[in-house]
C-alpha cells in the first residue's frame, strides 16, 4: 500500500507519531477548561437576563465580554514576569469596555436609555476579570448576585410605583406596570 504523498514542504509523520491530538489535547490543562466553563456559563446566566427583557446584552454578548476579558487579564498575568503588567491590562479593559458600554446609552426624546444595559457590559467586564485572575467562585457568586439584583430591585420599582401613585387598584397598577414595561422594552 502507497502512502499519501506529503503536501509540498512538509515531510510526512513518521509511523511512531501519535499524531497531532495528544499534543492539542496536552495544551488545554483543566484549569483553563474550568475558566473558559465559568465565563460561559457566568456570561450566559447574565445574558440571559438580559435577553429575556429583550434587552440589547443577551446571552452571546455576554458570554463573549466574559470570555475576552478573562482571556486579556491571563494573559496579562502569563506574561507577568517577561515584561507584562497584569495591572495595565485591567487598566484597559476598563477603558475598552466603557467604551463598548456607551455605545449603548443613547438619549432618545429627553429620555436616556440603556444605562443599565452599559453597567451590565461593565459587570460582565469585571466577572471575567475574576476568573482570568482565577477567582472563579467569586466570578459565579457575582454573577448570581448581578442576576438577583436585576430581577429584585425591577420587582422594589413595581412597588415604588404602586406607593407613588397611591393606588391599591391591581387594575391601575397593571396598567402602569405594562406601560412602563414597554418603555423598558423599547428597542435601541
Amino acid at each position: 500500500a502507497r502512502s499519501p504523498r506529503p503536501a509540498q514542504g512538509r515531510r510526512p509523520l513518521p509511523e511512531s507519531d501519535p499524531g497531532w491530538w495528544p499534543a492539542l489535547a496536552g495544551a488545554f490543562e483543566p484549569s483553563l477548561l474550568v475558566r473558559v466553563a465559568a465565563a460561559v456559563v457566568c456570561g450566559g446566566l447574565v445574558g440571559l437576563e438580559r435577553q429575556i427583557r429583550g434587552k440589547p446584552i443577551g446571552i452571546r454578548t455576554g458570554i463573549l465580554i466574559c470570555l475576552a476579558t478573562s482571556t486579556f487579564v491571563e494573559v496579562g498575568v502569563v506574561v507577568q514576569g517577561t515584561r507584562g503588567d497584569p495591572t495595565r491590562v485591567l487598566g484597559q479593559v476598563v477603558t475598552g469596555v466603557g467604551f463598548l458600554g456607551a455605545g449603548v446609552i443613547v438619549a432618545r426624546g429627553g429620555e436616556v436609555i440603556g444605562v443599565t444595559s452599559a453597567a451590565v457590559v461593565w459587570l460582565l467586564a469585571a466577572i471575567g476579570s475574576a476568573i482570568g485572575l482565577g477567582r472563579v467562585g467569586e466570578a459565579v457568586a457575582l454573577a448570581v448576585v448581578a442576576v438577583a439584583v436585576l430581577t429584585g430591585v425591577r420587582q422594589l420599582e413595581r412597588m415604588f410605583r404602586r406607593l407613588r401613585g397611591g393606588s391599591d387598584e391591581p387594575e391601575a397598577d397593571a396598567e402602569e406596570a405594562e406601560v412602563a414595561d414597554a418603555r423598558e422594552g423599547e428597542p435601541l
